[in-house]
């Protein structure tokens, strides 16, 4: 028996910018997480995406990130722990004051970007972005990449920790995303994205850039909203899935 929850990255809209097919995506994935301002996302994007979610039995959780409008929060920065811990608590505020106005409940926590990806590798990092989740909420669902320091941050702290895998981005051989800097670092091969997401859930298994198989275990794979073809990958992930009997499932049926 596999299950799986399958989550997006949505509400990266600003203003007049337009970002993603929110709209066409929600009605395919299981758990929603949604910008919250510092990378992406303006008070009414927050708000609508929100219902948007609710309307369509979809989990919240906050897409926290560095402080970096200008750059969609993909570029490193060099924060104090004090600094990162505190602007994810902003975030995470930020998110919940629309989640209660809307009368739907805040699920679980999954960093962005260069924030997401340092935290993978930087035990501090990854300690000041739970410890953040721990005061704000204990109960939330902290995601973070499979076999990273955000796993082990998180269970640290005593917190529910739900092992992301991504099905349309490469990982190095030693289990972390590849930079978008590189060729080939972004997947939007239908075919292979489907082959690689059915292998890390059925068999734990997944090639790196350089070919190398890793292990790897996954309770929520990824399509990012903002890429182009996000729409067709998920759709068609869900029909593989269903002919290699795995289930999707939201992330609080799968993490309990």
């Amino acid at each position: 028996m596999f299950a799986i929850d399958l989550n997006s990255d949505i509400g990266e809209s600003f203003g007049v910018y337009k970002i993603g097919s929110d709209e066409k995506l929600i009605n395919y994935i299981t758990s929603a997480n949604i910008a919250c301002g510092l990378h992406a996302g303006d008070p009414i994007v927050m708000n609508n995406t929100i219902l948007i979610a609710k309307n369509h039995n979809v989990s919240i959780g906050a897409h926290p990130s560095y402080p970096d409008l200008q750059g969609f929060g993909r570029r490193n920065m060099i924060l104090s722990v004090e600094e990162i811990e505190y602007f994810v608590l902003y975030q995470l505020g930020a998110l919940y004051a629309f989640c209660r106005s809307n009368n739907v409940e805040l699920k679980h926590v999954k960093a962005h970007g260069a924030l997401y990806n340092m935290a993978s590798k930087d035990i501090n990092i990854a300690i000041a972005v739970a410890n953040a989740v721990k005061k704000f909420d204990d109960k939330l669902i902290f995601v973070g990449l499979s076999n990273s320091k955000l796993i082990e941050a998180g269970e640290r702290f005593g917190l529910k920790t739900a092992r992301e895998i991504f099905a349309d981005r490469m990982y190095d051989e030693n289990g972390f995303l590849v930079s978008r800097k590189i060729s080939g670092s972004v997947i939007d091969n239908i075919d292979l994205v489907i082959e690689r997401a059915i292998n890390m859930i059925k068999y734990q298994k997944a090639t790196s850039i350089n070919g190398k198989i890793i292990n790897i275990k996954g309770d929520t794979i990824c399509i990012h909203g903002d890429n182009p073809k996000a729409k067709d990958l998920v759709e068609y992930l869900r029909e593989a899935f269903k002919r290699n009997n795995i289930d999707i499932l939201p992330l609080s049926e799968i993490i309990k």
